[in-house]
């Protein structure tokens, strides 16, 4: 059961497809890196993606669908850049219960996936993207998967581009990080975050906030390692969309 209990979504999301997702959305280029794109380009709130480390995975990509396309009377233009520009890991990787896997793992982290790394391209990513959609965005949420939830509570904080921020099955939750975020904010975390770490993080937030536990779920549930042939986790993936789109119609 899911801890936290959130009132009911504020709509439906089309039926979750599986396996063989077929995007709806297009790819552009933004400060040199691929990015896919969609959404109506008349949207005037936009949802940055920074997804996990895998990468563009089908399971990410329809979820930036959903959050785009669910809502007829409130959709919203949602981009994922390839901040990690080809260099993903291995799902070999995870878990890291061997030496050599943490190893890989922790070369990772600190060379292309080093948080402050792609956290100082948001600000200029987000005015690129702004200027290049002609100026019809007016207002910014984020949404960071995993590792990209590092990154959403490092560039949450005063001076933010965003107005709204939510985390999936959050990496490297640091109460400290709570502390300085200057927005409202939404975590979903799942069974492998530390229980504890997430609790932290939820006391030192400020603002108004939702964080929800999904206690049956794994690591990645919501994006690259979300197994939707399996119907619990279809289920879960697609009320934990649900959830986030109540989250950004009410903050954006």
């Amino acid at each position: 059961m899911a801890q936290h209990g959130h009132s009911a979504a504020c709509c439906t999301i089309p039926p979750v497809v599986a396996k063989g997702y077929s995007p709806k959305g297009k790819y552009i280029e933004i400060d040199g890196m691929k990015t896919y794109s969609t959404g109506p380009s008349t949207a005037k709130e936009a949802i940055l993606i920074i997804y996990d480390v895998f990468g563009f995975a089908e399971q990410t990509l329809q979820g930036a669908d959903i959050l785009a396309h669910s809502d007829e009377s409130h959709q919203y233009q949602v981009f994922v850049p390839d901040f990690l520009e080809g260099q993903y890991a291995s799902h070999s990787w995870i878990p890291p219960d061997t030496k050599e896997k943490g190893e890989k793992l922790g070369a990772f982290f600190q060379g292309p996936a080093a948080p402050p790394k792609t956290a100082n391209r948001i600000p200029n990513t987000i005015k690129l993207i702004t200027e290049k959609t002609g100026g019809t965005i007016q207002t910014w949420g984020s949404l960071g998967m995993c590792w990209g939830g590092k990154i959403v509570s490092l560039t949450s904080k005063s001076g933010t581009p965003f107005q709204a921020a939510a985390e999936v099955h959050p990496a490297m939750v640091d109460p400290n990080d709570a502390k300085e975020i200057a927005v409202p904010l939404c975590m979903l975390a799942s069974k492998d975050e530390d229980a504890e770490a997430v609790k932290g993080f939820e006391k030192e937030l400020k603002g108004k906030k939702h964080v929800e536990t999904f206690s049956d779920q794994v690591h990645g549930w919501m994006a690259a390692r979300g197994d939707l042939e399996d119907e619990k986790v279809k289920k879960e993936y697609e009320r934990g969309y649900k959830v986030l789109l109540d989250f950004y119609h009410q903050h954006l």
